[in-house]
Protein backbone atom coordinates (compact mmCIF):
# COMPACT_ATOMS: atom_id res chain seq x y z
CA UNK A 1 0.00 0.00 0.00
CA UNK A 2 1.59 3.33 -0.92
CA UNK A 3 1.40 6.31 0.67
CA UNK A 4 -1.17 7.89 -1.74
CA UNK A 5 -3.17 5.05 -1.69
CA UNK A 6 -3.34 5.43 2.54
CA UNK A 7 -4.70 9.33 1.85
CA UNK A 8 -7.43 8.26 -0.44
CA UNK A 9 -8.62 5.80 1.92
CA UNK A 10 -8.10 7.84 4.98
CA UNK A 11 -10.29 10.41 3.00
CA UNK A 12 -13.03 8.72 1.44
CA UNK A 13 -13.24 7.66 5.30
CA UNK A 14 -13.63 10.78 6.48
CA UNK A 15 -16.09 11.45 3.91
CA UNK A 16 -18.20 8.87 5.10
CA UNK A 17 -17.44 10.08 8.83
CA UNK A 18 -18.68 13.66 7.93
CA UNK A 19 -21.29 12.05 5.73
CA UNK A 20 -22.62 10.43 9.16
CA UNK A 21 -22.31 13.29 11.66
CA UNK A 22 -24.39 15.92 9.17
CA UNK A 23 -26.95 12.79 9.06
CA UNK A 24 -27.10 12.79 13.03
CA UNK A 25 -26.11 9.03 13.03
CA UNK A 26 -24.86 9.22 16.28
CA UNK A 27 -26.94 11.88 17.92
CA UNK A 28 -29.77 9.51 16.61
CA UNK A 29 -28.84 6.45 18.56
CA UNK A 30 -28.21 4.86 21.71
CA UNK A 31 -26.05 7.19 24.04
CA UNK A 32 -23.25 4.16 24.17
CA UNK A 33 -23.36 4.34 20.53
CA UNK A 34 -20.16 6.60 19.99
CA UNK A 35 -18.65 4.31 22.16
CA UNK A 36 -19.10 1.04 20.26
CA UNK A 37 -18.44 2.85 17.23
CA UNK A 38 -14.90 3.80 18.37
CA UNK A 39 -13.82 0.73 19.76
CA UNK A 40 -15.03 -1.17 16.24
CA UNK A 41 -13.07 1.24 13.97
CA UNK A 42 -10.29 0.83 16.35
CA UNK A 43 -10.26 -2.99 15.66
CA UNK A 44 -10.82 -2.57 12.38
CA UNK A 45 -8.26 -0.07 11.32
CA UNK A 46 -5.50 -2.11 13.63
CA UNK A 47 -6.93 -5.71 11.32
CA UNK A 48 -6.11 -4.14 7.78
CA UNK A 49 -3.36 -5.82 6.66
CA UNK A 50 -2.28 -3.66 4.49
CA UNK A 51 -2.36 0.06 6.44
CA UNK A 52 -0.93 -1.85 9.50
CA UNK A 53 2.24 -2.89 6.67
CA UNK A 54 2.30 0.48 5.65
CA UNK A 55 2.37 1.86 9.21
CA UNK A 56 5.48 -0.18 9.72
CA UNK A 57 7.41 0.78 6.65
CA UNK A 58 6.58 4.50 6.60
CA UNK A 59 9.13 7.58 8.12
CA UNK A 60 7.48 7.60 11.67
CA UNK A 61 7.96 11.33 11.48
CA UNK A 62 4.75 11.09 8.95
CA UNK A 63 3.29 8.68 12.04
CA UNK A 64 3.90 11.13 14.42
CA UNK A 65 2.72 14.59 12.74
CA UNK A 66 -0.57 12.90 12.49
CA UNK A 67 -0.75 13.74 16.35
CA UNK A 68 -0.64 17.37 15.79
CA UNK A 69 -3.98 17.07 15.01
CA UNK A 70 -4.21 16.70 18.94
CA UNK A 71 -4.06 20.61 19.07
CA UNK A 72 -8.14 19.86 18.92
CA UNK A 73 -7.65 20.00 22.97
CA UNK A 74 -7.73 23.86 22.68
CA UNK A 75 -11.00 23.62 21.17
CA UNK A 76 -12.13 21.28 24.05
CA UNK A 77 -11.29 24.08 26.19
CA UNK A 78 -13.00 26.22 24.34
CA UNK A 79 -16.30 24.84 24.50
CA UNK A 80 -15.39 23.75 28.10
CA UNK A 81 -15.47 28.00 28.75
CA UNK A 82 -19.15 28.09 26.74
CA UNK A 83 -20.38 25.12 29.01
CA UNK A 84 -20.56 22.89 26.36
CA UNK A 85 -18.33 20.64 27.29
CA UNK A 86 -17.83 19.09 31.08
CA UNK A 87 -14.83 19.77 32.99
CA UNK A 88 -13.11 16.07 33.46
CA UNK A 89 -13.58 15.97 29.25
CA UNK A 90 -12.61 19.25 28.10
CA UNK A 91 -9.43 20.78 30.76
CA UNK A 92 -7.95 17.44 31.21
CA UNK A 93 -7.99 15.46 28.09
CA UNK A 94 -7.35 19.10 26.23
CA UNK A 95 -4.54 19.93 27.80
CA UNK A 96 -3.38 16.56 27.62
CA UNK A 97 -3.83 15.96 23.89
CA UNK A 98 -1.92 19.72 23.57
CA UNK A 99 0.71 18.89 25.94
CA UNK A 100 1.15 15.42 22.87
CA UNK A 101 0.19 17.76 19.99
CA UNK A 102 3.50 19.91 21.21
CA UNK A 103 5.87 17.31 22.02
CA UNK A 104 4.76 16.19 18.18
CA UNK A 105 6.37 19.22 16.89
CA UNK A 106 9.81 18.27 18.76
CA UNK A 107 10.18 14.95 17.69
CA UNK A 108 8.97 15.44 13.93
CA UNK A 109 12.50 17.70 14.08
CA UNK A 110 14.38 14.78 16.10
CA UNK A 111 12.94 11.55 16.17
CA UNK A 112 14.93 10.14 19.21
CA UNK A 113 13.98 6.67 20.25
CA UNK A 114 13.72 7.02 24.04
CA UNK A 115 11.86 10.34 22.94
CA UNK A 116 9.38 8.14 20.88
CA UNK A 117 8.96 5.55 23.51
CA UNK A 118 8.39 8.17 26.42
CA UNK A 119 5.84 10.36 24.37
CA UNK A 120 4.07 6.98 22.60
CA UNK A 121 3.11 5.64 26.33
CA UNK A 122 2.39 8.97 27.24
CA UNK A 123 0.10 10.01 24.51
CA UNK A 124 -1.60 6.50 24.64
CA UNK A 125 -2.44 6.19 28.25
CA UNK A 126 -3.69 10.24 27.54
CA UNK A 127 -6.17 9.35 24.63
CA UNK A 128 -7.82 5.82 27.01
CA UNK A 129 -7.83 8.06 29.76
CA UNK A 130 -10.13 10.64 27.31
CA UNK A 131 -11.93 7.63 25.68
CA UNK A 132 -12.72 6.49 29.21
CA UNK A 133 -13.71 9.63 30.66
CA UNK A 134 -16.11 10.40 27.34
CA UNK A 135 -17.50 6.88 28.29
CA UNK A 136 -18.02 7.84 31.67
CA UNK A 137 -19.59 10.85 31.30
CA UNK A 138 -21.84 10.07 27.85
CA UNK A 139 -25.28 11.63 29.30
CA UNK A 140 -23.23 15.04 29.15
CA UNK A 141 -21.51 14.36 26.10
CA UNK A 142 -24.09 15.55 23.18
CA UNK A 143 -21.42 17.73 21.68
CA UNK A 144 -19.52 14.30 20.43
CA UNK A 145 -22.66 13.35 18.80
CA UNK A 146 -22.88 16.31 16.43
CA UNK A 147 -20.04 17.62 13.68
CA UNK A 148 -17.39 18.19 14.32
CA UNK A 149 -16.65 16.58 17.21
CA UNK A 150 -18.78 13.59 15.84
CA UNK A 151 -15.44 12.83 13.62
CA UNK A 152 -13.84 11.81 17.08
CA UNK A 153 -15.41 8.86 17.61
CA UNK A 154 -15.67 8.08 13.72
CA UNK A 155 -12.24 9.08 12.51
CA UNK A 156 -9.74 10.42 14.69
CA UNK A 157 -9.30 8.99 17.98
CA UNK A 158 -9.41 5.32 16.10
CA UNK A 159 -6.50 6.59 13.72
CA UNK A 160 -4.45 8.22 16.98
CA UNK A 161 -5.16 4.89 18.73
CA UNK A 162 -4.01 3.05 15.74
CA UNK A 163 -0.71 5.14 14.99
CA UNK A 164 0.29 4.65 18.87
CA UNK A 165 0.16 1.29 18.57
CA UNK A 166 1.91 0.95 15.47
CA UNK A 167 4.47 2.98 16.56
CA UNK A 168 5.06 1.24 19.58
CA UNK A 169 5.10 -1.91 18.00
CA UNK A 170 8.23 -0.64 15.89
CA UNK A 171 9.87 0.93 18.60
CA UNK A 172 10.15 -2.30 20.65
CA UNK A 173 11.22 -4.41 17.48
CA UNK A 174 13.61 -1.73 17.38
CA UNK A 175 12.74 -0.34 13.48
CA UNK A 176 11.69 2.86 14.16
Amino acid sequence: MTTRQVGAGLGVWLAIAIGAGAAGVLSAGPVRLPQGILVGLTVLTLAIAPLRRWAMKVDIRALVAFHLSRFVGAYFLYLYSRGELPYDFAVKGGIGDIMVALAALLLICKPARIGLIAWNLFGLCDILFVVATAARLAGSMHALTVLPLSLLPTWLVPLIIATHTWMLVRLFKGRP
